[in-house]
């Protein structure tokens, strides 16, 4: 009966950010992401910061379509910001669409025109280009993110109060949408719940005996399913630390494992 009882809450109130929030450590002033740009973000500052941009997300009275939640799409590079505008999205109530920012305008066209995100997040760089395809689709919402810490979501999420009450969802309510690679066709959206991707890394913890000490040498890509999934949600539910490289470098890889500095290298992810 508990069991049962167990699963039927879960379906019925439970958001992944919930499960996030439980898992943060005791001691919130410790490292959370070591980046190899010599930054420190520590667990207090992870917390407060999604709090600022799901507020800011919450401020903008998103509406979904198709009796959906509203879509945030984010084409930027790889940064500790953009995992951050993930983890808001998930504490908002809103569903993430992560995005190769390779992609150029007849691609992105695409993912716009089929996921008909409310928000769309680009580079500063892009925005001469992403501007014009961002109106074409009826996109409510424009703003920009860069790898060095600026941008206007940035600026707007500053204004933003530093609590925030996580928005309650169910265990089959829409988390993200995952677009495939394309190779037999045009690329798919596949959706993904909040109970898929907690199930997904509570099996993963289980099966590699991730420990409360190890930590993580993080040096993929987030639009990828790998390094934001499984990778992220690995060490953020086990409240293990990162050691975050924001593009692939083998020498930054070898000096992270290396580092005796902060806490020591244990896990790492990468491609064959």
């Amino acid at each position: 009966p508990c069991g049962h009882a167990q699963r039927h809450g879960q379906r019925h109130a439970m958001n992944l950010y919930t499960a996030i929030q439980a898992a943060l450590p005791a001691q919130l002033d410790e490292p959370a992401i070591l980046t190899d740009g010599g930054l420190t973000y520590p667990w207090r500052d992870l917390d407060a910061a999604t709090a600022m941009l799901a507020n800011l997300l919450g401020s903008l009275k998103l509406r979904g379509t198709g009796g959906r939640p509203p879509v945030v799409a984010a084409h930027v590079d790889k940064s500790v910001e953009a995992l951050l505008l993930y983890l808001a999205t998930l504490r908002a109530g809103a569903v993430f669409l992560p995005l190769n920012p390779a992609y150029r305008a007849a691609e992105l066209d695409y993912f716009v025109e089929d996921a008909q995100p409310t928000v769309l997040v680009c580079r500063s760089d892009d925005l001469d280009w992403v501007t014009p395809l961002a109106a074409h689709r009826n996109v409510g919402h424009l703003f920009t993110l860069n790898d060095d810490r600026t941008g206007s979501l940035l600026t707007h999420a500053a204004q933003m109060p530093r609590r925030h009450e996580v928005a309650t969802r169910k265990a089959d309510d829409l988390a993200a949408i995952l677009y495939t690679s394309g190779t037999t066709g045009r690329s798919k959206g596949a959706l993904l719940t909040h109970g898929n991707l907690l199930s997904n890394a509570r099996t993963l913890l289980r099966h590699w005996d991730w420990r409360t000490d190890d930590v993580l040498v993080h040096a993929l890509p987030i639009f990828h399913i790998h390094g934001l999934f499984v990778a992220g949600h690995c060490a953020l539910l086990s409240a293990t630390p990162m050691r975050w490289i924001g593009k692939f470098d083998a020498a930054k890889v070898i000096a992270q494992i290396k580092s005796a500095e902060g806490p020591r290298a244990s896990v790492f992810m990468a491609v064959p």
